[in-house]
Formats: C-alpha cells, structure tokens, sequence
C-alpha cells in the first residue's frame, strides 16, 4: 500500500514540501542567490505543490472516478452519504476541477479549495520575480550584446588659418 493511499494528499503535500526544503536550503546557503531569484523557485514549487494536489498526484487524469466515489461489487459506483449512482465526471486541467455528477442531479467538486488560488499565486509571483531579475539584469540600456563600444578617435589635430 502506498503513503497516498494511507494518508492522503495533504500528508503527502507535506512530505513532498519538507523533502523539497532540503535542496532549497542548500542552494540558498550555498549560491547565496538573490531574493527574487529564491522567490521565482518558491513561486514555481508552490504551483507545482498546488496542482499536484490539486489533481490528487494526477488520480484526475488517470482514474477520475475513484476520486468521486467507491466501487460496489457489482462495479457500480455510489456516493456512501447519499447512495445515488455516480453518473459521470468531467475532470478540467487548467483550471484545476473535477466535478463529478450524481443519479440525483447533485455535483460535488473534489479538487481542494486552497489549490486554485495557490496556484495562481505561485505563477503571479514567480512571474513578477523574473520580471524584477531581468530589470536587474539589464537595468537600463535594455538588452546589449555585451561587447564594450569601440573607443572615440583621437582629436585631430588644430589646422591654422589661411
């Protein structure tokens, strides 16, 4: 039995974020980057953690079905609560949603509520960060090609009047 299913995804959200803050530490003591530079990866890595969670690890594109509800038996799948049947599931990657659709005309969304504004949040701010590191890359001449300009030509020499 794997750790997802005995624990879940928020457990192992946590487990992914601490194993994570091992090689971030490193590179931050070691590189000694700068603070945008270490907000774009905190960006990137919570989008990455919110749509991982988000889509259960990718449980919503592979079996969506299991993420609505329990196999019967008989093959048939019902919600435990309401004991309807569960109909069908549409399962959106961008943004995050899996709603599945009942016998009674009821729909659940299974995604988590926190993923979609992480999500969002960690692309906005790794986003603005990498904006901030390429306004100080180039700060004001705009992109050159690095090469120094050629030096001025000596003053040319005062000519008399005739």
């Amino acid at each position: 039995m794997s750790l997802f299913a005995i624990f879940g995804p928020p457990v192992v959200t946590v487990f992914l974020v601490a194993f994570g803050a091992v090689p971030y530490g490193l590179w931050v003591t070691k590189k000694k980057p700068s603070r945008p530079a270490r907000w774009v990866v905190l960006g990137v890595a919570a989008a990455i953690a919110a749509y991982g969670a988000g889509t259960d690890y990718g449980l919503a594109f592979t079996n969506p079905l299991d993420l609505c509800a329990d196999k019967m038996p008989d093959g048939t799948r019902w919600q435990s609560p309401g004991h309807y049947n569960l109909t069908s599931v549409n399962v959106g990657s961008f943004p995050l949603s899996v709603e599945c659709h009942w016998t009674s005309g009821y729909s659940t969304e299974v995604v988590w509520p926190w993923a979609s504004p992480l999500l969002y949040a960690g692309l906005a701010c790794s986003l603005v960060c990498c904006v901030l590191l390429l306004r100080d890359r180039y700060p004001r001449g705009g992109v050159t090609s690095g090469r120094t300009p050629p030096p001025p030509p000596p003053p040319r020499p005062p000519t008399s009047p005739r």
